[in-house]
Formats: C-alpha cells, sequence, structure tokens
C-alpha cells in the first residue's frame, strides 16, 4: 500500500492507501450509490475521463469475471472506495478486483471517508480532482489544478468510439439492419439489438451520415458516451439528416445528441446522475421503473418546440427529463440505460418500441 492523496478543485483534499498502482491522474470526480455493478461502471465507457467513487463501503466481494465488462477496457481515470475486498467468493469470478485493477494500471485508492466525499460533491457539484502518490504539496498541487480540463466543453467521444466500422455477432440471421454511431456503446445494448433480431452495424462516430445511408439501414440508434453533448456538433449534424426518414432511438448521450439535434440545449448537472436506484416515471403508460443511470449532462425542454416534441419520462428525484419523443417523426430517447438490469429489467421494453417502430416504418414504404 502507498499513501495517496485526493485534491479537489476548491481546495478540500482527503488521503488514504492506493493499490499496487502509484503515479498521478487527473479528472472529473463524481460519485456513484450503487452497492454491485462495479465491474460494469469500470468498462463503462461513458466514464472515460472521470474518477468515480464508489459510496458502498466495501468494494470486490463477489470479484470479476470475463463476461460481465461493458466494452474492451477499463475507462475510468480513478477509482476511489472506503474498502477493498481482499477475499472474494463468487462462482463466476475468475480473480479479484484487486488484481483486476492493477493489470489494468488504475490507480485505485482505499481508506478515503467515501461517505464525506460524497457529501461534499453532493453540496459543491462534481469537480475536478487529482489523485496522487507523488506530491503531497497543497500548493503544487493547487498550481497543477489550472492544467486540468473541465468536463464542459470536452470532447471525450473520440477517445472511446470505434476506429473502424464493424458488424456485430455477423453470422446470426436478422429481421432488421440498425446502425448505431458509436459515442462508447456499451455491450448489453449491442446484445440486447441482436437477441430482438436486428444485425447491428457500428459506426464511428465521426461517420458522415452518407457513409451510414450506404448499408441501407431500417432504423437508427445513438449510444451512450462520455463528456459534454454540446462538443459534438459532428454527431448532431450526421443525426439531422435522419430525423423524418428512418426510425431513430438514442440512450444517454444519444438523448442529449437528439435533443441537440431537434434544436434544444443541454445543460451540465449539479453531480450527475450515477447509479442503479433511480425512480423513473413512464407517463405514457403510467408505471415507474428501477434504473441504472449514468450522465452528467440534461436536455433543457424548455428549449425545445413543444408542438414537435413531448416528454415521456422523468426523474422522480429532481423532475429531469429521462425521455423525449417526436410526435410527428418516429424518433425518441432515453437518458438513462434500459440495457442494464439493477435487479429488474423494468425498461426492456423500449428496445421493443424501437422494433415495432421499425416494422411500422417498414410497412409504410
Amino acid at each position: 500500500m502507498n499513501r495517496a492523496i485526493i485534491y479537489l478543485e476548491d481546495g478540500t483534499h482527503f488521503e488514504g492507501r492506493s493499490l499496487f498502482v502509484t503515479g498521478e491522474i487527473a479528472g472529473e470526480v463524481v460519485f456513484n450509490t450503487a452497492m454491485s455493478g462495479y465491474q460494469e461502471v469500470l468498462t463503462d465507457p461513458s466514464y472515460a475521463g472521470q474518477i468515480v467513487t464508489m459510496t458502498y463501503p466495501l468494494i470486490g466481494n463477489y470479484g470479476v469475471n470475463e463476461t460481465d465488462v461493458e466494452s474492451a477496457k477499463v475507462h475510468v481515470k480513478g477509482f476511489v472506495v472506503k474498502e477493498f475486498c481482499n477475499t472474494y467468493s463468487n462462482f463466476r469470478a475468475t480473480k479479484s478486483l484487486i488484481d483486476y485493477l492493477n493489470e489494468n494500471k488504475i490507480l485505485a485508492v482505499e481508506g478515503i471517508d467515501t461517505r464525506a466525499l460524497t457529501k461534499h460533491l453532493r453540496v459543491c457539484g462534481a469537480m475536478r480532482a487529482i489523485i496522487s502518490t507523488e506530491d503531497f504539496s497543497l500548493r503544487s498541487l493547487a498550481a497543477k489544478m489550472k492544467k486540468v480540463p473541465g468536463m464542459e466543453g470536452s470532447d471525450w467521444v473520440k477517445a472511446v468510439t470505434t476506429k473502424e466500422k464493424y458488424i456485430w455477432d455477423p453470422q446470426k440471421k436478422y429481421s432488421f439492419k440498425v446502425a448505431a454511431i458509436d459515442c462508447g456503446i456499451k455491450t448489453n445494448i449491442l446484445r440486447i439489438l441482436s437477441n430482438l433480431g436486428c444485425e447491428v452495424h457500428v459506426f464511428p462516430a465521426t461517420a458522415k451520415a452518407q457513409e451510414i445511408k450506404a448499408v441501407q439501414p431500417d432504423g437508427l440508434f445513438i449510444s451512450n458516451g462520455p463528456g459534454d453533448p454540446a462538443a459534438l456538433p459532428y454527431v448532431v449534424e450526421t443525426i439531422k439528416e435522419f430525423i423524418g426518414q428512418l426510425p431513430v432511438f438514442g440512450i444517454c448521450l444519444g438523448h442529449q445528441l437528439l435533443g441537440l439535434s431537434l434544436g434544444g440545449k443541454t445543460y451540465k448537472l449539479k453531480f450527475g446522475h450515477h447509479g442503479v436506484n433511480h425512480p423513473v416515471k413512464d407517463l405514457l403508460i403510467n408505471k415507474i421503473g428501477i434504473t441504472s443511470q449514468n450522465h452528467g449532462f440534461c436536455v433543457d425542454i424548455k428549449s425545445l418546440n413543444q408542438e414537435d416534441v413531448e416528454v415521456t419520462h422523468v426523474n422522480l428525484n429532481d423532475n429531469t427529463v429521462e425521455g423525449l419523443r417526436h410526435k410527428r417523426f418516429p424518433l425518441y430517447a432515453i437518458q438513462y440505460h434500459p440495457e442494464a438490469a439493477p435487479g429488474p429489467n423494468d425498461a426492456h421494453y423500449l428496445f421493443e418500441r424501437f422494433i415495432e417502430l421499425m416494422k411500422e416504418h417498414a410497412q409504410t414504404k
């Protein structure tokens, strides 16, 4: 174990112990309220550029395995917990979380009062932070902090999107062809679309509309991802080419990008929504689901044309927009993660809605 410090941009700091990886990293620090699912959190591309603090005190008790990853690598910049579990137990586990973090060279810290850190972020908001095992001078860290970029205005999508177009599981026979713009797509989204009969053609976020149209898709999907949606005008312009032409479905960052493509604006939430226990009401069917969430930005519904766009879902914790749809075109978007399963599978029906839209659109051709 090595001495480590977490220094926040407002001067608040906490000391703890790092695992075997040492050094210094910087990013936006946020907290996640999930009691489990840490492997999915670590490998979620939406966390690129961020330091994640887990509010549940003991992390790592069921180890890690080969199948619960949401992408090909760990994306968090740093990982902070109260205590790592040294002894793991689960029939699916292949190694400990500690070994997994070390193998992926993640600067991970324990021994922090994560409750105090979380309460501070709730009051003051998510902020930039530096984790260091080398520099403990508050004056030096304050000087370094001035060079750490904020999340607003940052394009992290180019760091996580696929470099080349590919087809997910091309051996199967499919009923629909879906073009997916990869802003940091999670594996389970691809798995669900495939299981529902979709041949998914995954495109880099920088792909032009002409490239996507060349595969003659039945629908367009815009994925989750990290960073500020307002910093992605190149994706917004591509999406605009398909509105009213094809069924369109967006999740998380994809929800925000669809809001922008419809002429709306986005804003940064104080400390974001990160966890698996957020109650969301579907206004169309008058039901409440417990959802998994990971986003720091939100669509400003007041900035959208209410004659064309309606809110379909609201967050019952803070009344922010969690879903929208177009009144005339086959387009809808969800802010949370319907592909995740924080216990119940409350939100899988949203993927089936996308399938129905493609069926209906095919009949009108």
